[in-house]
């Protein structure tokens, strides 16, 4: 997918979509649509494919979510409704949606819910409790998504899972680059985290301005391809071994030159126990997709592979089979298709 000529609504891109089969079987793409300025909203179109069963192209069918709550506006006029994920979330009976609200206090884990698909609530944003010297509610977060089952909390409570990314101050690539490439790495602040809201009521809690809490540091920076940054990529999905979570990782791009502030996005795997998420069983130790298509290197924002959504092909008769949809160069919509191998090695 990239951006129709003359449509005011993506003349500065198409990227990052939210993915997810509807209740009528077909696959749909909640596409975030920049307009001029980087004013940002969430479309949604159908995904077409060719008669071997691989995607080639999308239908549009207009816009779902576009900044109209407080929390998305932003002062000068503009607003964000940014990087959208999607899972239906069995035990609510409802697919749900968690996007990037950038409003007037930067950008903020908003919740949305549907049946169709195509008529949205919002939920407003998610709240946290505390959690020792971390004070998620007041700081910058992103890249959210949800388990598509409940799972217990660490105290054994029936709950939703979410992952996310706190943006902690001094940790984004223009700052950590700036540091030693040895330097030590805070596990708090440079890690992607797993949170749970309690179902006290079952799938008739209230989800409105839900608290999550029971927050655990899932993972942080190892390797080299990721030693910038991490963080969440598409909503968890369940495999033979156990959840599949595609992440994203930023390293300096090696053609950067002294002091300049250039990264390459990469896209990486990991699975995690189907009954304690808080356990990773594997991690790429490289990663399975880096960009190198023109579309991957030049645009926006260049050298950026930005995975949000994943199809597993049922409809095709391949379970095994994995379609990933991702951000090109902050600019255009690709997909790649990958393969569950029959073993993966155990956890390094």
């Amino acid at each position: 997918m990239k951006p129709e000529k003359g449509n005011e609504f993506e003349v500065e891109g198409v990227l990052n979509p939210g993915v997810t089969r509807g209740p009528d079987g077909e696959l749909y793409l909640f596409p975030r649509l920049v307009a001029k300025d980087n004013y940002s909203r969430i479309g949604i179109a159908r995904v077409l494919f060719n008669e071997a069963g691989d995607p080639i192209d999308v239908e549009r069918l207009g816009v779902v979510i576009e900044p109209n709550a407080d929390y998305e506006k932003r002062p000068n006029g503009g607003g964000g409704c940014e990087d959208p994920r999607i899972t239906y979330v069995e035990c609510v009976e409802h697919y749900i949606m968690t996007y990037t609200a950038f409003g007037p206090n930067g950008p903020r884990i908003a919740m949305a819910r549907s049946k169709d698909l195509f008529t949205w609530e919002r939920m407003g944003l998610v709240q946290f409790s505390p959690y020792e010297d971390v004070d998620f509610t007041n700081i910058d977060d992103k890249d959210s998504s949800f388990f598509p089952i409940d799972l217990p909390s660490p105290h054994k409570h029936k709950s939703m899972a979410m992952l996310h990314r706190p943006l902690f101050p001094e940790t984004t690539p223009e700052e950590t680059i700036k540091k030693e490439d040895n330097r030590e790495i805070d596990k708090h602040k440079e890690s992607i985290w797993i949170s749970y809201f309690n179902l006290t009521k079952g799938k008739q809690t209230s989800l409105e301005n839900a608290k999550f809490t029971s927050h655990h540091c899932l993972a942080h920076p190892v390797y080299p391809w990721e030693n910038l940054k991490i963080g969440g990529g598409a909503p968890p999905i369940l495999t033979k071994h156990g959840w599949l979570v595609i992440y994203h990782g930023v390293q300096k791009h090696k053609d950067a030159a002294e002091g300049e502030s250039k990264f390459t996005y990469s896209a990486g795997a990991m699975i995690l126990s189907e009954k304690a998420p808080q356990k990773i069983l594997y991690r790429s130790h490289e990663p399975i997709l880096t960009p190198e298509l023109r579309d991957e290197t030049i645009g926006t924002v260049g050298d950026v592979v930005f995975p949000t959504g994943t199809d597993r092909r049922d409809d095709i008769g391949q379970p095994n089979r994995i379609d990933v949809y991702y951000g090109m160069a902050d600019s255009r919509i690709g997909v790649a298709k990958m393969e569950i191998p029959e073993t993966i090695p155990l956890k390094q």
